[in-house]
């Protein structure tokens, strides 16, 4: 299976959900990375405060959050009245979205940008609200962020994704991303699917 990036042809913003934000600070590239894609980003500023805890203080999330806002690199972004109606739609009718999900959901739809997102629940439910939602290996493995990092920090940011952020993947696209990043390093990496099948 390829293990390219959907975005490739997207000029859309893209709407980061709190897990994809986590997953760029763990892979310790994810400003460059950011910076180097054409997109514009937003974030909503319900998942920024998600992060806005003690244990995303301490670990860095947020102030990496506030690093890329601070240096123009994301938008933080209030619910409109109509994308607020979608969040207390997501959230109040089972099976409910965290309240980051639901925003990133709302702003997308409602806007008719692309919302990246990768636990499941939220996947389905944005592929119901929006056209397409996108991975956050989607902008790992963008064009423009391989083209700026170069191979070898390419495959470092995306395997510390992996095993710090414990990055969510397509499963059709886990024997590429093994591939990348070899097997010694897939060991390590406990979120891929399959993972026990593979290596337990």
């Amino acid at each position: 299976m390829s293990c390219s990036s959907s975005l490739i042809d997207i000029v859309d913003p893209l709407v980061l959900d709190t897990s994809v934000l986590i997953n760029l600070h763990a892979c310790k590239y994810g400003e460059r990375i950011l910076s180097a894609i054409p997109n514009d980003i937003l974030v909503s500023k319900i998942v920024a405060e998600e992060l806005d805890h003690e244990r995303s203080r301490r670990n860095g999330d947020h102030g990496f959050l506030c690093s890329l806002v601070a240096n123009g690199i994301v938008t933080l972004v209030d619910l409109t009245e109509a994308e607020y109606e979608i969040f207390y739609e997501l959230t109040s009718i089972a099976p409910s979205l965290d309240d980051g999900e639901a925003a990133t959901i709302a702003v997308a739809a409602a806007r008719d940008f692309l919302p990246v997102i990768d636990e499941k629940r939220g996947r389905d439910r944005a592929l119901a609200k929006a056209r397409t939602a996108g991975w956050s290996l989607d902008i790992f493995r963008h064009p423009a962020a391989l083209a700026t990092l170069g191979d070898q920090f390419a495959i470092d940011a995306l395997y510390l994704a992996l095993r710090y952020g414990r990055m969510r993947i397509p499963p059709k696209s886990a024997d590429s991303v093994i591939g990348i990043i070899g097997i010694e390093r897939s060991r390590d990496c406990t979120c891929l699917p399959g993972y026990r099948d593979r290596f337990a």
